[in-house]
């Protein structure tokens, strides 16, 4: 069984740039997997910071309203990892999910930690590099160039431990399932 993870698409993370095709590939893979009748998961970021770009308690921090209504589950996290102190693993494992799908936001941050988190405790993971996002950029890290979405996908592609697909690939792996 499967199941998709998209994580932190709060208001205060879109609004930080044109995600546009993002969200429009997010979009398609949460369609996929509501026709195929299969477990969509988001999360959301809790940071108490009032200052952050997606604090708590306010509209910054929510979920896209478009995207709400797709959720089988919304589950708050404070760390990288989707799995750190929240029922993610007992959510999954109660309905016998051994494939998880990754996309969302920060691809370097969240959707990185939990593709390992998700890899150690066993589930064999599906890293959707194109449907993922991230506020930060090469000024960020200071690295002239530097295409983090590529960078991320390439890590845990030579990992050998993570599947890393293009939409287009999930797409046409969905279609011969």
């Amino acid at each position: 069984m499967k199941a998709l993870l998209v994580l932190d698409m709060q208001n205060g993370m879109l609004e930080r740039k044109d995600f546009s095709e993002v969200k429009e590939k997010i979009r398609g893979i949460v369609s996929e997997f509501k026709k195929s009748n299969n477990l969509v998961i988001f999360t959301k970021h809790i940071d108490s910071d009032p200052n952050s770009i997606i604090a708590d308690n306010t509209e910054k921090g929510e979920i896209e309203k478009e995207f709400v209504h797709f959720a089988d589950f919304i589950l708050n996290k404070i760390t990288g990892s989707a799995f750190y102190n929240t029922e993610l693993d007992a959510i999954l494992k109660e309905r016998n999910i051994d494939h998880l799908y990754i996309t969302g936001f920060n691809t370097e941050y969240c959707c990185l930690f939990t593709a390992i988190s998700a890899f150690d405790r066993g589930y064999k993971v599906t890293f959707i590099e194109d449907a993922t996002g991230t506020v930060n950029d090469e000024n960020t890290y200071e690295m002239k160039g530097l295409d983090i979405n590529d960078f991320i996908g390439c890590v845990l592609d030579w990992s050998g431990s993570v599947e890393v697909l293009y939409y287009e690939e999930f797409l046409e792996q969905n279609v011969k399932c």
